[in-house]
């Protein structure tokens, strides 16, 4: 069997059988192709590129491709010094320590379930240790940064009213972007400012909502403007959706991110600072205001305490006290 052959059964069963998100999906594609990408220079230099196999995609199935072309890269052929001198061309080429650390990480799943399914008598990337991945503080806002950047948004457009509708929800309860992009409708009961939130590897959790950010969330889809085609936007087209962009389908986390650049550059605000950061600033805020750690992991959805832990470097004294408080055998 090919390589490609074998990822695009892969990411088919992570799809169906494993039923994960399409981010999740599209980025082992993107992972998996970067290895095809380098074994294509290794073993093809010599075949043309128009000849060469096609981009692995998360949306195309094996009896969608072209199988002569895809036959060049045969997976039995993969051997560990390939999966080294990808490694070793990626920390050449200046790719972070993440982007290695995801790839390697995606690469691992796949060569495991290739050996479980038995299309491969060894696992070439079995013995291959992972590189130590240097944990830095994330990025947080003060609440007068917060305060500055939210008051940003034209609010009496509708686009503008979205935005800080948003920010608010974001600041209220600690969503990743994605899991704000995917609110439907009845994923939040404003009377009781409760919210069902899918989180990564769709598990669900029930977080609370903060009296003003019902008081955003309700203004905006009771917002006249949302059933016409004015100012600049469409109207409604997506019922389910909460987040609607200028189209009226449901928001994209591309259209977030670049929407956050907009109001971050008029901010002034420096720093690598994105809309992940509103999440790491609340999480910092619940500790600072007294929060406890096992708390905070709940509503932020992480599996690991660990995770959350890095939270606590908001003070020493707080630290120790958030330990105690959070430790078993304290």
């Amino acid at each position: 069997m090919s390589y490609i052959a074998a990822c695009c059964k892969f990411i088919h069963e992570l799809k169906v059988a494993k039923n994960a998100s399409e981010h999740t999906v599209r980025n082992y594609a993107i992972d998996l192709d970067a290895l095809k990408q380098y074994l294509e220079k290794e073993w093809l230099e010599e075949v043309a590129p128009e000849d060469l196999p096609e981009k692995i995609r998360h949306d195309q199935t094996a009896d969608q491709r072209d199988h002569k072309r895809d036959a060049l890269i045969p997976l039995e052929k993969i051997e560990r010094r390939q999966i080294r001198g990808f490694l070793s061309m990626m920390n050449s080429s200046g790719s972070s320590k993440r982007t290695i650390l995801r790839r390697l990480s995606s690469l691992r799943t796949f060569f495991k379930w290739a050996f479980s399914n038995s299309l491969i008598t060894s696992n070439p990337i079995e013995e291959i240790e992972s590189p130590k991945l240097n944990k830095t503080i994330p990025a947080s806002l003060t609440f007068e940064q917060v305060q500055r950047l939210f008051a940003l948004p034209e609010t009496e457009t509708f686009l503008g009213f979205r935005d800080r509708c948003m920010m608010e929800l974001f600041y209220s309860s600690g969503l990743r972007v994605s899991e704000l992009v995917g609110l439907n409708r009845d994923d939040i009961d404003l009377s009781n400012r409760l919210m069902r939130i899918r989180g990564k590897g769709k598990k669900e959790r029930i977080v609370p909502v903060t009296q003003n950010a019902v008081q955003w969330i309700k203004e905006y889809l009771d917002h006249p403007e949302r059933d016409q085609d004015c100012d600049g936007h469409r109207k409604e087209k997506d019922p389910d959706a909460i987040f609607l962009n200028k189209l009226g389908t449901r928001l994209t986390t591309r259209s977030v991110d670049r929407n956050f650049k907009h109001y971050l550059k008029a901010s002034g605000i420096t720093g690598n600072v994105t809309p992940h950061t509103i999440r790491h600033t609340i999480a910092t805020h619940w500790l600072e205001n007294g929060m406890d750690l096992k708390t905070i992991q709940t509503l932020l959805g992480h599996e690991s305490l660990a995770t959350t832990t890095i939270y606590t470097h908001v003070d020493t004294t707080l630290k120790k006290k958030v330990y105690k408080q959070a430790h078993p055998r304290s």
